[in-house]
């Protein structure tokens, strides 16, 4: 079997921030690192030795420059392009139409350009930890598809993923003998003020509580290479049936094609289930608790400083 790959979703790095470069995205690591530095160090320590990054063209030579060049010797790296008008032959884009098409669109791009092998996808500016990534590299180097894609998902326990500043989303899953059955987006999931964790769709009027261990999708996937016709598919019918509800703003998410293979018993997604914790920076205020974590971690000599070349 071909050596998994890995394929970051790098096109909205720095978007959270009201922007869409590098320019908005601040160093977390001892060194200036980025999050995606640990991630690819993680990645290459695990044993993937070629990554595929999902990039808006306007971006790559300040992603070549800062993010791939400090690294070089390490992974193999090529660049792709996430674009407007990567579009299902016979379909248009809608007029006023701005907004990307999503994560969906985004791990296609970059699944395009792996070829035959069985890769991962994750998102650029999420930090999953070291254990993560060699889960998912076993997997994919002993996945072999069957009547089903042989597929998984690295689940992280709720209450390690949330912040402290305001309300996240997460990919609630639910999962039966170790197998994923459904990943249901929550839009605002926060600690409440009593220290239980919870998810609203009213605004706050009411809470339903999740248990601290409940397993949650952060966009760490492992995909075999039958994955990704299935994909293509799956944005095909994205424009077909779900666009024209929101022309403007409906986006085809990655979790709700996985889900769709799911239901229809094309694929099963095994749950890598991991007890680490998840940093990002959803709001400015969490740059300096990830910021700590990491200088802890380095520290603690679970990375070189800097972690290239360190």
């Amino acid at each position: 079997m071909s050596e998994p790959v890995l394929v970051i979703m790098a096109a909205g790095m720095g978007s959270r921030y009201g922007g869409g470069g590098l320019k908005q995205v601040d160093p977390v690591g001892p060194c200036g690192e980025r999050i995606i530095d640990f991630s690819m160090y993680d990645a290459w320590r695990a044993g993937f030795r070629r990554v595929v990054c999902v990039i808006k063209r306007g971006m790559e030579e300040d992603f070549r420059r800062e993010i791939l060049a400090p690294m070089e010797g390490y992974l193999q790296a090529e660049c792709v392009f996430q674009e407007m008008d990567d579009i299902p032959a016979g379909e248009s884009i809608p007029q006023g139409r701005e907004k990307p098409w999503g994560t969906g669109h985004a791990a296609l791009a970059g699944a395009k350009a792996v070829g035959g092998a069985p890769y991962a996808v994750i998102n650029a500016d999420d930090f999953y930890g070291r254990e993560a990534f060699e889960k998912v590299y076993r997997f994919l180097k002993n996945s072999q598809d069957g009547e089903k894609l042989d597929l998984c998902m690295v689940g992280y326990q709720v209450k390690n993923t949330v912040s402290e500043n305001g309300a996240v989303s997460r990919g609630v899953c639910q999962v039966e003998d170790g197998l994923l059955t459904r990943v249901v987006e929550r839009t605002k999931i926060s600690k409440l003020e009593d220290g239980r964790i919870g998810y609203t769709e009213d605004e706050g009027a009411s809470w339903t509580i999740l248990e601290p261990e409940t397993p949650v999708s952060m966009q760490l996937w492992g995909f075999t290479a039958g994955f990704t016709p299935e994909l293509e598919q799956e944005y095909a019918r994205f424009f077909r049936e779900d666009l024209p509800k929101n022309p403007l703003k409906g986006e085809f998410y990655l979790p709700f094609a996985v889900n769709a293979l799911v239901e229809a018993g094309k694929a099963q997604v095994r749950v890598l289930e991991t007890g680490c914790k998840w940093y990002g920076v959803t709001y400015r205020v969490d740059r300096e608790p990830v910021a700590q974590a990491l200088r802890e971690l380095t520290q603690a000599g679970e990375y070189p400083s800097p972690v290239w070349g360190g």
